[in-house]
């Protein structure tokens, strides 16, 4: 089911007040849920001495979901500089911080080690010589090539542009200890949105088992083995939600064998967005406009630059029309905003009810890869951020943009240079 009934008893009565107080559009995440989520992710992986989440910030980079995160226990994978610097702002230091960027650049890593500094998770080979100074631990984002399988998001392993390859993987780690490494953790990320609890069981062993052929071959032991985040949600109502129970039950299995003949147990780390806040948080808009041509149009107060995952993946969001559920008088429409491509739609012939001018449509589990993803094409300015809280309030965690935030970067001092070689002699 795309919303958990429990967010949807507590949003859908008060919403009228919400958009009274607030307008529409906005995206709302419940706090409860979060929590609630990230409390049967612990419980879940107990047994396993160690585990942590490092919450991935670019699902929802906002400070106020980010507090929420710290209050379970989770670090934070950061995937830029200015992700570092969020984590940093709500108190995580050090080896809470997973730093993993990938084309990364020396002035990154000196951020990245400076100020607390991070875990560094390499993306290649080729950056151990940029980074400043080796830190006591490393890691790197292992791609098995045509050893494993993607899905559509992530990519074919062999075509994705990340990771150390497999041939790459004993030179990188025999290099990064020459350079003063001492302590060693092992990542993949191969799937993005998987609802297979065996795909991911299957990137757990192979990781223990990478692990154990390095440390055959090296004589180092692993730290943590991070299987990357890429848990998934049932985003259309007949999918299955992913299984938990049985991953966590089968990787502790996987844990126990690499225990008994290593003599340790690694720590397990991954790094859920979508699966923490996706099924957490709805986009709210207002229709205003409907127009029949070859098709009908319902025409809301927000575009894809709110919401782009329709349009770049095809990816289904369940729409809801407040007040009108469980009507048999459906009808096929496209849900579109005002952007001037085509493909600026949340839904297309989407069978549902009457809609009229004034209606709200709830566009659901926006929590993850949502706002995070918009942007300014034609001017559109990005929608404010609400936070249900569990006692009830309605807080702004994100003010929406303004004419001025747009045209705030066309506000600097003037800077004109002349190349000596543009000069005619």
């Amino acid at each position: 089911m795309p919303m958990s009934p429990f967010y949807r008893d507590r949003l859908f009565p008060i919403l009228p007040e919400i958009e009274a107080q607030f307008g529409t559009p906005f995206h709302i995440y419940d706090e409860e849920g979060i929590r609630q989520t990230g409390l049967r992710l612990n419980d879940a992986f107990s047994r396993i001495d160690g585990f942590r989440e490092y919450f991935a910030v670019k699902a929802l980079p906002n400070p106020h979901i980010m507090k929420i995160m710290r209050d379970l226990g989770f670090g934070f994978d950061c995937s830029s500089i200015a992700e570092l610097v969020l984590s940093r702002q709500v108190g995580g230091l050090g080896e809470e911080l997973m730093f993993t960027s990938n084309n990364t650049s020396a002035a990154d890593f000196e951020e990245a080690l400076g100020k607390g500094g991070s875990l560094l998770n390499l993306d290649d080979i080729t950056l151990i010589p940029k980074v400043p100074q080796m830190p006591e631990v490393i890691c790197f984002r292992y791609n098995p090539g045509p050893r494993r399988s993607g899905n559509s998001i992530i990519g074919n392993p062999v075509e994705a542009k990340y990771g150390v390859a497999h041939h790459q993987l004993l030179d990188a780690y025999a290099c990064a200890k020459t350079k003063g490494a001492r302590r060693f953790g092992l990542h993949t990320m191969l799937a993005s949105n998987e609802l297979n609890c065996a795909y991911m069981v299957q990137t757990a062993r192979m990781l223990l088992d990478t692990a154990r052929w390095i440390t055959s071959e090296l004589g180092i032991r692993f730290e943590f083995i991070n299987i990357g985040g890429g848990l998934g949600i049932p985003y259309r109502p007949e999918d299955p939600p992913f299984d938990l129970d049985c991953l966590a039950n089968e990787i502790y299995v996987l844990f126990e064998q690499f225990a008994a003949d290593q003599q340790y147990m690694p720590r397990l780390y991954m790094e859920s967005g979508r699966f923490m806040t996706g099924p957490h948080g709805v986009l709210v808009v207002k229709a205003i406009n409907r127009k029949d041509i070859y098709r009908t149009y319902i025409g809301v107060d927000a575009s894809m630059s709110a919401l782009m995952r329709p349009a770049m993946y095809g990816a289904y969001h369940h729409i809801e029309v407040l007040g009108k559920s469980g009507r048999s008088d459906a009808i096929p429409v496209d849900v579109v905003g005002s952007l001037c491509e085509n493909n600026d739609k949340f839904a297309i012939q989407r069978p549902l009810p009457p809609i009229d001018e004034g209606d709200l449509l709830i566009i659901q589990d926006t929590g993850a890869h949502g706002h995070a993803m918009g942007f300014n094409y034609n001017g559109k300015l990005r929608p404010k951020e609400l936070l249900l809280r569990s006692d009830g309030r309605v807080e702004l965690i994100r003010r929406a943009e303004t004419i001025h935030d747009y045209l705030a970067t066309l506000q600097f001092e003037p800077q004109r240079f002349t190349p000596k070689s543009s000069c005619k002699k």
